[in-house]
């Protein structure tokens, strides 16, 4: 029997946000995948500025993701693919990250979902997801939104193996 998601607030990130991020993202656990260390604050202000500008455009953003309490634990949502010459150029990128205290509650699934619905009703037919290949959480929140491994691929700069998930999202 499964439990049930708890309930999420995912919303545009303001400029105070780029300093809730760094703060919730400065724990080496919750950096593992994505580096290992904690990142500048300016790496979060230009991140959450970019989001605004995505959001503008295109209805869609890494949205801050707000807990029960309305207290940021992380982000979640969708942005183009960031990277030149690497992974799937042109692609949209669904994600996630969170804070140490918010793994293992559900909120990265349900945020995920909510993030499904918002893309799709913005016109994305389809959707990757790139995981570490040791992220073994995050590989989960794939396969309970149905994404099916798409391709194997080594980080061009950590020279890490990790995976493209993709979803084909059916029309509203």
């Amino acid at each position: 029997m499964s439990r049930p998601l708890p309930a999420v607030q995912l919303r545009v990130p303001t400029d105070e946000d780029a300093l809730a991020w760094h703060r919730v993202f400065a724990d080496p656990e919750v950096m593992e995948f994505h580096g290992g260390r904690p990142a500048e604050l300016s790496v979060y202000e230009e991140l959450t500025a970019r989001q605004r500008r995505h959001d503008a455009e295109r209805g869609f953003c890494f949205w801050t993701m707000l807990d029960e309490d309305g207290e940021v634990v992380g982000f979640t949502g969708a942005q183009p693919w960031p990277h030149e010459g690497f992974g799937p150029v042109g692609e949209i990128e669904i994600g996630w990250r969170l804070a140490r205290s918010a793994w293992g509650k559900g909120y990265a699934t349900a945020a995920a979902r909510t993030t499904l619905e918002r893309v799709r009703a913005a016109g994305v037919e389809r959707v990757v997801a790139m995981v570490d290949a040791l992220n073994e959480r995050s590989i989960a929140v794939t396969r309970r939104l149905g994404m099916e491994l798409a391709e194997t691929f080594t980080t061009p700069q950590s020279r890490r193996k990790g995976y493209c998930f993709r979803l084909e999202l059916s029309p509203l």
